[in-house]
């Protein structure tokens, strides 16, 4: 299966495109379409720059590396709201969690939507905190997961 047209535009809706690199809310340095690490494999570092076509070009690239790893029996909203998760979380975080646990052994699970908002929080000076942009981000993906819209 291949990441479809709303897991792009919710990625790009949280994410933001930033043409200059940034330190996001968990200190980490961000460039584009929330890329952490070039398709070349370095990290992106203080002081980058990155144009708009650079930026889509590692979104792409990195949206099709996180979607390769799904083999969960899903249907297309549901892909597209997990991709859209390991796009945030990182693909190892998605693979141990009980979310996808959950996903695997019945996708139409509906506790799946609370494993989802249990990933809210990001490390700020040392400690777990809710963030709202992530609390309103998990909410849009499983949303999406369990949307009849496909």
């Amino acid at each position: 299966m291949k990441p479809g047209k709303k897991c792009i535009e919710l990625i790009k809706h949280f994410e933001g495109f930033f043409p200059k690199s940034y330190r996001c809310p968990a200190n980490v340095w961000t460039i584009g379409w929330g890329t952490i690490r070039y398709k070349n494999g370095k990290r992106v570092l203080a002081g980058e720059t990155i144009t708009r076509e650079e930026a889509e070009e590692e979104l792409m690239f990195e949206v099709e590396h996180k979607s390769k790893f799904i083999k969960a029996v899903v249907n297309q909203n549901q892909f597209d709201a997990l991709v859209s998760f390991a796009y945030n979380v990182g693909q190892g975080a998605l693979e141990k969690s009980t979310l996808y646990r959950k996903v695997r052994a019945n996708p139409n699970d509906p506790t799946i939507r609370d494993e989802f908002m249990k990933w809210n929080k990001a490390r700020v000076n040392g400690v777990l905190t809710p963030l709202k942009g992530l609390t309103r981000r998990r909410k849009a993906e499983a949303d999406l997961y369990f949307s009849k819209d496909v």
